[in-house]
Parts: structure tokens; C-alpha cells; sequence
């Protein structure tokens, strides 16, 4: 049996569907009709990954993923039909690891549930690198602790953030590809620009006070992102 997978909507039909193709793949499969019911599955342990519908009701799929990400780096994916860049930036910001939108294809969920659960085993071996720093203009990402400071203060990171400017901060200056950002931060060959890559690093500006005035980050039209010296 492979990992246990944890579905959760207020729809049936899609909580069979989902089930019908996870189970055809081989996962133990739970279900949750509604947020508060997920999250006390999840507590109580035996869950690899979660793919959570925005509109639950008791608690809906963005207050539950705060509530987890509190706790837990439980690989997450959220399922919703709204698929306006507005609501992944939403969910992903949350610390969702991935976003798929309704109506879905059986044959994308599962290549996305492997491709999460690829990644959360590669972290799991990956030996824990020596103490390191990298230091930008005023940033400092501490690799070790995966934590990054700016003027002094903590800014927390989801993973694929960290790993995005993890990138940037090693070669500041250099233009990285879509393709080599994706490679990068989430471990997987590079397919289709499904906008995951523009979400994050409008998240990451965010975070790094780019609405203040100060620039990190910028768009080379046609080639890709880089972080200014």
C-alpha cells in the first residue's frame, strides 16, 4: 500500500472521484466532508498529503491550511474551482504546496500528488547542509535554519519559497528561466507554465517589502526573474 492521501470536500461526487482514481494508483485514501472534520484527521496522525477544497463549510480550505502549516509541513493541495491567479496567490501564500483547478483530469491529480510526495521524500534524505549564509544588499538567508532576515526581523518562508530565493541569493544578478526557477524549487522537470512560478514570486516581493518601494526582484520580459545586486 502506498501513502495514505486525505481528501476532503462538501462535494460526493468529487470525494468519489478523487477516491476511484488515488485507489486505482495504489494510496489508502480518507475522506472529510468538511474542514473541521479534515483537520481532526489530520491531528491524528498516519496522513502523507491532503488535497483540500477552498469552499467547506465548518472551516474552509484557507483557515484550514493555517491551521496546519502552525504545526506541520503535511504536503498540501488545494482543490477549488476558482482558478483566478488571485486565489492560488491565496493558497499558495498559505503554504499550499500546489493548486489544481475544477474541473480536473484523474491523470494531472495523481502526477501532482507524486510530484509532492517526490519532493517530501527527497527532503527526507537529503543530508542537512553546513551552517551557511547568504547575504544581499540588506538580506540575509540563513540556509541552515532556512529562515531569512531583513533589517533585522524574521520573515517566515513556505518551502518553495525558500528554495526560489535560496536560487536568486546564490547568484544575484543572474537571470534564471522559468525552467530553471521549477526545477529548482520544486524538484520536478519543468512542463507547462501553469502560473505557479508568477504567484510565488509576487508572494516573495510581497514579503519582501517591494510594495514599500525598495525593488529585490525583476521581470526580464521574455527571459525570466533576477534578484538585483
Amino acid at each position: 500500500m502506498k501513502e495514505h492521501i486525505l481528501i476532503a470536500d462538501d462535494e460526493k461526487e468529487i470525494l468519489s472521484l478523487l477516491r476511484l482514481y488515488l485507489e486505482n494508483a495504489g494510496y489508502q485514501v480518507s475522506e472529510a466532508s468538511d474542514g473541521e472534520t479534515a483537520y481532526t484527521l489530520i491531528q491524528t496522525g498516519g496522513i502523507d498529503l491532503a488535497i483540500l477544497d477552498v469552499m467547506m463549510p465548518k472551516l474552509d480550505g484557507y483557515a484550514l491550511i493555517r491551521r496546519i502549516r502552525a504545526h506541520s509541513d503535511l504536503p498540501i493541495i488545494v482543490l477549488s474551482a476558482r482558478s483566478e491567479t488571485t486565489d492560488k496567490i491565496m493558497g499558495l501564500g498559505l503554504g499550499a504546496d500546489d493548486y489544481i483547478a475544477k474541473p480536473f483530469d484523474g491523470l494531472e491529480v495523481i502526477a501532482r500528488v507524486e510530484a509532492c510526495l517526490r519532493r517530501l521524500s527527497r527532503t527526507k534524505v537529503s543530508p542537512s547542509p553546513a551552517p551557511s549564509l547568504l547575504t544581499v544588499r540588506d538580506l540575509t538567508l540563513d540556509t541552515s535554519a532556512c529562515v531569512l532576515i531583513k533589517d533585522g526581523t524574521s520573515i517566515e518562508l513556505t518551502s518553495i519559497e525558500y528554495r526560489i530565493l535560496k536560487l536568486f541569493m546564490e547568484s544575484p544578478g543572474r537571470v534564471f528561466t522559468k525552467k530553471q526557477i521549477y526545477e529548482a524549487a520544486w524538484g520536478d522537470d519543468y512542463v507547462v507554465d501553469d502560473n505557479n512560478i508568477m504567484v510565488y514570486i509576487s508572494k516573495i516581493r510581497e514579503k519582501l517589502g517591494e510594495r514599500s518601494g525598495a525593488s529585490y526582484i525583476r521581470t526580464i520580459r521574455g527571459l525570466g526573474y533576477k534578484l538585483l545586486p
